[in-house]
Protein backbone atom coordinates (compact mmCIF):
# COMPACT_ATOMS: atom_id res chain seq x y z
CA UNK A 1 0.00 0.00 0.00
CA UNK A 2 1.38 3.10 -1.37
CA UNK A 3 -0.13 6.79 -0.36
CA UNK A 4 -0.25 8.77 -3.43
CA UNK A 5 -1.63 12.32 -2.80
CA UNK A 6 -3.75 13.62 0.47
CA UNK A 7 -7.09 15.80 -0.82
CA UNK A 8 -5.92 18.79 1.43
CA UNK A 9 -3.49 21.01 -0.75
CA UNK A 10 -1.69 23.63 1.53
CA UNK A 11 -2.96 27.52 1.30
CA UNK A 12 0.83 28.36 0.71
CA UNK A 13 3.88 27.28 -0.92
CA UNK A 14 6.07 24.62 1.69
CA UNK A 15 9.30 26.18 0.41
CA UNK A 16 11.01 24.27 3.62
CA UNK A 17 9.72 20.60 2.34
CA UNK A 18 10.70 22.03 -1.21
CA UNK A 19 14.01 22.75 0.32
CA UNK A 20 14.18 19.13 2.04
CA UNK A 21 13.35 17.20 -1.05
CA UNK A 22 16.03 19.33 -3.09
CA UNK A 23 19.03 18.73 -0.58
CA UNK A 24 18.48 15.48 -0.21
CA UNK A 25 17.99 15.08 -4.07
CA UNK A 26 21.11 17.19 -4.73
CA UNK A 27 23.15 15.26 -2.28
CA UNK A 28 22.34 11.68 -3.53
CA UNK A 29 23.68 13.05 -7.09
CA UNK A 30 26.74 14.00 -5.49
CA UNK A 31 27.25 10.52 -4.13
CA UNK A 32 25.59 8.45 -6.77
CA UNK A 33 28.44 7.91 -9.17
CA UNK A 34 30.31 5.38 -6.28
CA UNK A 35 26.78 3.41 -5.09
CA UNK A 36 28.87 0.70 -6.99
CA UNK A 37 32.10 1.17 -5.42
CA UNK A 38 31.67 -0.97 -2.72
CA UNK A 39 34.87 0.21 -0.80
CA UNK A 40 33.78 3.88 -1.30
CA UNK A 41 30.70 3.85 -0.13
CA UNK A 42 30.97 1.92 2.64
CA UNK A 43 34.16 4.60 3.98
CA UNK A 44 31.53 7.20 2.91
CA UNK A 45 28.76 5.74 4.84
CA UNK A 46 30.92 5.23 7.95
CA UNK A 47 32.15 8.94 7.85
CA UNK A 48 28.47 10.54 7.13
CA UNK A 49 25.59 8.11 8.14
CA UNK A 50 24.87 7.26 11.71
CA UNK A 51 26.55 4.06 13.02
CA UNK A 52 25.06 3.21 16.60
CA UNK A 53 28.61 1.36 17.38
CA UNK A 54 30.18 4.73 16.88
CA UNK A 55 28.01 6.75 18.95
CA UNK A 56 28.99 4.42 21.71
CA UNK A 57 32.62 4.71 21.06
CA UNK A 58 31.95 8.60 21.61
CA UNK A 59 32.11 9.64 18.28
CA UNK A 60 30.97 10.85 14.70
CA UNK A 61 27.82 12.67 16.75
CA UNK A 62 27.20 14.61 13.41
CA UNK A 63 25.69 11.51 11.53
CA UNK A 64 22.61 11.71 13.89
CA UNK A 65 22.01 14.75 11.50
CA UNK A 66 24.25 14.12 8.26
CA UNK A 67 22.26 10.47 7.92
CA UNK A 68 18.58 12.44 7.80
CA UNK A 69 20.71 13.44 4.19
CA UNK A 70 21.35 10.15 2.69
CA UNK A 71 19.77 7.24 1.08
CA UNK A 72 20.58 3.45 -0.15
CA UNK A 73 19.24 4.33 -3.42
CA UNK A 74 16.98 5.65 -5.86
CA UNK A 75 13.85 4.08 -4.74
CA UNK A 76 14.62 4.69 -1.30
CA UNK A 77 14.87 8.25 -2.05
CA UNK A 78 11.84 8.50 -4.14
CA UNK A 79 9.90 6.67 -1.71
CA UNK A 80 10.93 9.10 1.21
CA UNK A 81 10.18 11.93 -0.83
CA UNK A 82 7.19 10.97 -1.85
CA UNK A 83 5.68 10.94 1.81
CA UNK A 84 7.93 14.20 2.32
CA UNK A 85 5.47 15.58 -0.58
CA UNK A 86 2.40 14.55 0.34
CA UNK A 87 2.14 15.21 4.17
CA UNK A 88 4.77 17.78 4.45
CA UNK A 89 2.83 21.02 3.14
CA UNK A 90 -0.29 20.62 5.06
CA UNK A 91 2.23 20.76 8.69
CA UNK A 92 4.29 23.49 7.02
CA UNK A 93 0.74 25.21 6.56
CA UNK A 94 0.21 25.11 10.11
CA UNK A 95 3.26 25.34 12.07
CA UNK A 96 5.47 28.08 9.48
CA UNK A 97 8.12 27.77 7.68
CA UNK A 98 10.61 28.24 10.75
CA UNK A 99 8.41 26.17 13.04
CA UNK A 100 7.91 23.00 10.57
CA UNK A 101 12.27 23.41 9.72
CA UNK A 102 12.55 22.85 13.64
CA UNK A 103 9.85 20.29 13.89
CA UNK A 104 11.38 18.03 11.04
CA UNK A 105 15.03 18.00 12.70
CA UNK A 106 13.35 17.45 16.08
CA UNK A 107 11.94 14.37 15.44
CA UNK A 108 14.86 13.20 12.80
CA UNK A 109 16.64 13.53 15.56
CA UNK A 110 14.76 11.55 17.86
CA UNK A 111 14.40 9.01 15.16
CA UNK A 112 17.86 8.24 15.14
CA UNK A 113 18.15 8.53 18.92
CA UNK A 114 15.64 5.79 18.66
CA UNK A 115 17.35 3.14 16.49
CA UNK A 116 20.75 3.87 18.61
CA UNK A 117 18.81 2.81 21.92
CA UNK A 118 17.75 -0.24 19.98
CA UNK A 119 21.07 -1.08 18.66
CA UNK A 120 23.78 0.59 20.19
CA UNK A 121 26.14 -1.79 19.10
CA UNK A 122 25.86 -2.21 15.35
CA UNK A 123 28.17 -1.29 13.17
CA UNK A 124 25.71 -1.02 10.36
CA UNK A 125 25.26 2.41 8.95
CA UNK A 126 21.60 3.82 8.92
CA UNK A 127 20.80 6.46 6.29
CA UNK A 128 17.34 7.93 5.12
CA UNK A 129 14.98 10.63 5.86
CA UNK A 130 12.05 8.48 6.79
CA UNK A 131 12.61 8.97 10.68
CA UNK A 132 12.15 12.82 9.97
CA UNK A 133 9.35 12.06 7.92
CA UNK A 134 7.56 9.92 10.53
CA UNK A 135 7.34 12.23 12.70
CA UNK A 136 6.19 14.59 9.59
CA UNK A 137 3.03 11.51 9.54
CA UNK A 138 2.85 11.93 13.28
CA UNK A 139 2.27 15.34 13.46
CA UNK A 140 0.11 14.83 10.34
CA UNK A 141 -1.96 12.18 12.23
CA UNK A 142 -2.79 14.12 15.32
CA UNK A 143 -3.78 17.45 13.26
CA UNK A 144 -5.91 15.55 10.84
CA UNK A 145 -6.77 12.12 11.05
CA UNK A 146 -9.89 12.08 9.13
CA UNK A 147 -8.13 13.91 6.07
CA UNK A 148 -8.44 11.66 2.87
CA UNK A 149 -5.73 9.97 1.60
CA UNK A 150 -5.30 8.20 -1.99
CA UNK A 151 -3.32 4.72 -1.59
CA UNK A 152 -2.83 2.72 -4.19
CA UNK A 153 -3.33 -1.03 -3.24
CA UNK A 154 -0.97 -3.58 -5.00
CA UNK A 155 -2.54 -6.63 -5.00
CA UNK A 156 0.06 -9.93 -7.50
CA UNK A 157 -1.67 -8.11 -10.08
CA UNK A 158 -4.71 -5.85 -8.98
CA UNK A 159 -4.16 -2.23 -8.84
CA UNK A 160 -6.60 -0.16 -7.13
CA UNK A 161 -6.87 3.35 -5.16
CA UNK A 162 -8.27 3.79 -2.35
CA UNK A 163 -9.11 7.32 -0.51
CA UNK A 164 -8.63 6.11 3.34
CA UNK A 165 -8.76 8.51 6.12
CA UNK A 166 -5.24 10.03 7.91
CA UNK A 167 -5.57 7.72 10.80
CA UNK A 168 -6.16 4.31 8.88
CA UNK A 169 -3.46 4.77 6.80
CA UNK A 170 -0.79 6.22 9.21
CA UNK A 171 -1.98 4.36 12.22
CA UNK A 172 -1.87 0.79 9.82
CA UNK A 173 1.77 2.50 8.91
CA UNK A 174 2.87 2.73 12.54
CA UNK A 175 1.95 -1.07 13.71
CA UNK A 176 3.87 -2.56 10.78
CA UNK A 177 7.28 -0.82 11.48
CA UNK A 178 6.39 -1.84 14.96
CA UNK A 179 5.63 -5.11 13.86
CA UNK A 180 8.23 -5.51 11.88
CA UNK A 181 11.21 -4.38 14.21
CA UNK A 182 9.84 -6.70 16.92
CA UNK A 183 10.15 -9.55 14.01
CA UNK A 184 13.62 -8.68 12.38
CA UNK A 185 16.77 -9.52 12.92
CA UNK A 186 19.60 -7.11 14.11
CA UNK A 187 20.48 -6.18 11.35
CA UNK A 188 16.46 -4.55 10.83
CA UNK A 189 16.59 -6.68 7.81
CA UNK A 190 17.83 -3.08 6.18
CA UNK A 191 15.03 -1.47 7.18
CA UNK A 192 15.70 0.91 10.03
CA UNK A 193 12.31 0.51 11.65
CA UNK A 194 12.69 1.75 15.45
CA UNK A 195 13.86 4.97 13.66
CA UNK A 196 10.67 5.06 11.76
CA UNK A 197 8.39 3.99 14.97
CA UNK A 198 10.86 6.69 17.14
CA UNK A 199 10.52 9.23 14.75
CA UNK A 200 6.33 8.88 14.61
CA UNK A 201 5.90 8.79 18.31
CA UNK A 202 8.39 12.22 18.72
CA UNK A 203 6.26 13.78 15.84
CA UNK A 204 3.31 12.79 17.88
CA UNK A 205 4.40 14.25 21.00
CA UNK A 206 6.09 17.39 19.24
CA UNK A 207 2.63 18.12 17.79
CA UNK A 208 0.54 17.30 20.81
CA UNK A 209 1.12 20.73 22.97
CA UNK A 210 -0.16 22.93 19.76
CA UNK A 211 -3.05 20.14 19.42
CA UNK A 212 -3.61 21.31 22.99
CA UNK A 213 -3.53 24.60 22.53
CA UNK A 214 -5.89 24.04 19.98
CA UNK A 215 -8.41 22.50 22.10
CA UNK A 216 -7.71 18.96 21.59
CA UNK A 217 -10.88 16.67 20.56
CA UNK A 218 -12.25 19.81 20.97
CA UNK A 219 -10.47 21.46 17.63
CA UNK A 220 -11.12 18.03 15.76
CA UNK A 221 -14.77 18.97 16.45
CA UNK A 222 -14.45 22.25 14.83
CA UNK A 223 -12.21 21.11 11.98
CA UNK A 224 -14.02 17.46 11.39
CA UNK A 225 -10.58 16.11 11.99
CA UNK A 226 -9.62 17.93 8.35
CA UNK A 227 -7.16 20.97 7.51
CA UNK A 228 -8.79 24.02 7.66
CA UNK A 229 -9.47 25.18 3.79
CA UNK A 230 -11.23 23.59 1.46
CA UNK A 231 -10.80 20.21 0.37
CA UNK A 232 -9.29 19.31 -3.21
CA UNK A 233 -11.73 17.40 -5.18
CA UNK A 234 -10.51 14.55 -8.09
CA UNK A 235 -12.01 13.49 -10.61
CA UNK A 236 -11.54 9.94 -9.79
CA UNK A 237 -9.56 8.34 -7.17
CA UNK A 238 -8.88 4.97 -8.60
CA UNK A 239 -7.07 3.59 -11.57
CA UNK A 240 -8.06 0.50 -13.62
CA UNK A 241 -8.37 -2.96 -12.39
CA UNK A 242 -6.27 -5.71 -14.29
CA UNK A 243 -6.76 -8.76 -13.72
CA UNK A 244 -5.45 -12.15 -15.38
CA UNK A 245 -7.35 -13.44 -18.16
CA UNK A 246 -8.92 -16.72 -17.68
Amino acid sequence: MFPIRDHNPSERAPYVAYALMAANILIFLSYWGIMDEPRNIKLFYDTWALVPAQISEGVNYHGLITSMFLHGGLMHLAGNMLFLWIFGDNLEDELGHVGFALFYFAGGLAAGLAQYLAEPLSPVPVVGASGAIAAVMGGYLLLFPRARVDVLFIFIIIFKVFPLPAWVMLGGWFIWQIISGSLADSTGGGVAYWAHAGGFLAGLVLMAPIWLHRGGTAYWDRTEGHPPHPEAQYSRSSIPQVRRKR
